[in-house]
């Protein structure tokens, strides 16, 4: 991601959903990529799209989750805000492109 001029800022592992919200919020971020190879993100995107409506980031926030997920899952995680899905497998290049192409630009 930054190899492509993204500005990256690595949370680490084991962080809550409302720690992710209050930094997207604190970082003034376009958007939100998570990676949840647990099989938990049907548990843990709905906690995460909450934090965000609370702090009013869900019209300006792009939320990406990567990982261990079925194709069962995706209509469900589009449907609770998820905007972009790419299970095991996906390129990064993948998820620089729907990036480019989904994120409001300022000039």
């Amino acid at each position: 991601m930054r190899d492509s001029g993204i500005e990256v800022v690595y949370m680490g592992m084991r962080v809550t959903a409302d720690q992710v919200a209050q930094t997207a919020l604190q970082e003034d971020a376009d958007v939100v990529g998570i990676s949840i190879l647990s099989g938990a993100h049907m548990r843990l995107m709905p906690r995460l799209t909450k934090a965000l409506e609370d702090r009013g980031l869900t019209d300006d926030v792009l939320v990406l989750v990567g990982g261990t997920i079925p194709e069962d899952d995706v209509e469900p995680l589009q449907k609770l805000g998820i905007h972009g899905v790419f299970p095991v497998g996906s390129f990064t290049s993948e998820m620089i492109a729907f990036i480019f192409s989904n994120v409001r630009r300022e000039n």
